[in-house]
């Protein structure tokens, strides 16, 4: 039964818009953040990064997904009210610039998750899975919005201080039967599923997640895999953020294989040919 659901496709209605997923979607990253891994500091106006965001959608992206604090390991937490003044203006632009794309915001905070829905976001992308913030299910519910539930061990401040699982994929599912019952509890049922990969994983805590990702396509909600530039292929392959791209195409390859429907990227056109294949692949 939830093989056949997941092969049509969910579709969510979002802030008015249907999002489907009955092809894999290209989530491009827009972080507007001065300390972000790979792009911190990028942008020195609005201007440049409605620019970065018209590229992302001509090359193929079908949300964008705004990060105005970084989550990067060991990353400095910032206020409710710092966010919200670095998000403020560019998520006016963009909504104003691109009524129809889907806009994801980055964040953990439900102050600030509120503000941008307010604002016009279609999406919650909330890599603590509402455990830094316990009012996050009580705003994504109220609002009836998309929301990516992601698994996280520990914070960004000392997610990669020794993350121990008895079976990654085991207590990751357990956390997802979990945090699913709460949601629905709640009259909530537009989630996203994010594993995680690299926030509180070891290497081969990561490779684990994506070698049996297919398994959390039972629990019937669309998959995300962010694996771009990360170090779980930096760290295999000897190379940097900025040298990793071919990398980023191999495990995202991989993780459509194995059931994702949203990648969340930095590189867009890359991401979207490897989805144009794999939908032929599957095609023939």
């Amino acid at each position: 039964m939830h093989a056949n659901l997941i092969k049509m496709g969910k579709t969510y209605l979002t802030n008015g818009k249907q999002l489907s997923f009955e092809k894999a979607q290209v989530m491009a990253i827009i972080n507007i953040t001065p300390d972000s891994f790979y792009d911190g500091g990028k942008f020195s106006s609005v201007t440049d990064i409605i620019k970065d965001a018209e590229m992302k959608i001509h090359e193929g992206a079908t949300i964008i997904d705004i990060g105005a604090a970084s989550s990067r390991p060991n990353a400095l937490a910032i206020s409710v009210k710092d966010e919200i003044i670095r998000l403020r203006e560019p998520l006016m632009k963009l909504r104003k610039e691109f009524p129809k794309i889907f806009i994801s915001i980055d964040t953990y905070l439900a102050d600030v998750a509120e503000f941008a829905i307010d604002l016009g976001a279609d999406i919650i992308n909330d890599i603590s899975g509402s455990q830094m913030d316990k009012s996050m299910l009580d705003v994504v519910s109220k609002h009836q919005i998309a929301y990516v539930l992601m698994h996280m061990q520990g914070t960004p401040q000392n997610m990669q201080k020794n993350p121990s699982y008895d079976d990654v994929v085991k207590d990751i599912s357990m956390f997802y039967t979990s945090k699913i019952e709460q949601c629905k509890n709640l009259g909530f049922d537009k989630l996203i599923i994010d594993v995680g990969f690299g926030f509180g994983k070891t290497v081969e805590h990561n490779y684990q997640l994506l070698k049996h990702l297919n398994e959390f396509t039972l629990f019937d909600y669309p998959l995300l895999a962010g694996l771009s530039r990360k170090s779980m292929i930096n760290k295999v392959i000897h190379t940097s953020p900025v040298t990793a791209l071919n990398g980023t195409t191999v495990l995202n390859t991989i993780a459509l294989q194995n059931g994702a429907k949203i990648l969340r990227v930095h590189d867009v056109k890359e991401a979207k040919q490897a989805v144009d294949l794999f939908e032929f692949y599957k095609s023939v």
